[in-house]
């Protein structure tokens, strides 16, 4: 539970349920969000402090320095499997059937429960491949 809701925290929620589907630097944010008056710093913060309640899921590439951020806690991504793109970065939701095979396989073979909501498989989508 946050601290206290800031007007910077309420901007930086909404920027991600409205692009929940792809993982964001922090520079990004600060980029897209240039028109709202919220600062790096309040970015960064923010960032933290939402990550610390699982409501972000901090991701690097292969290759690539930067840290990458998505919005886990959107209803659409609640407790759903994500497949993401090594290439341009977008992230997709695996469908029910799928997570439910793949998850019921590494359960009976190793005895492994999976988080689904903190999972991530990395790959090439098909504009990619």
């Amino acid at each position: 539970m946050p601290k206290y809701v800031t007007k910077q925290r309420t901007q930086l929620l909404d920027f991600f349920e409205h692009n929940h589907d792809c993982l964001h630097t922090a520079r990004e944010i600060a980029e897209q969000m240039a028109d709202d008056n919220i600062s790096v710093s309040a970015i960064y913060r923010n960032l933290a402090d939402l990550e610390a309640e699982g409501k972000l899921r901090k991701a690097t590439r292969p290759g690539v320095r930067d840290v990458y951020y998505q919005y886990i806690d959107a209803d659409a991504c609640r407790n759903q499997l994500h497949l993401s793109c090594e290439k341009c970065g977008k992230t997709f939701h695996a469908s029910e059937a799928v997570s439910s095979e793949l998850l019921n396989i590494l359960s009976k073979c190793d005895s492994f429960a999976v988080d689904k909501s903190t999972t991530v498989l990395y790959g090439l989508c098909k504009d990619c491949r």
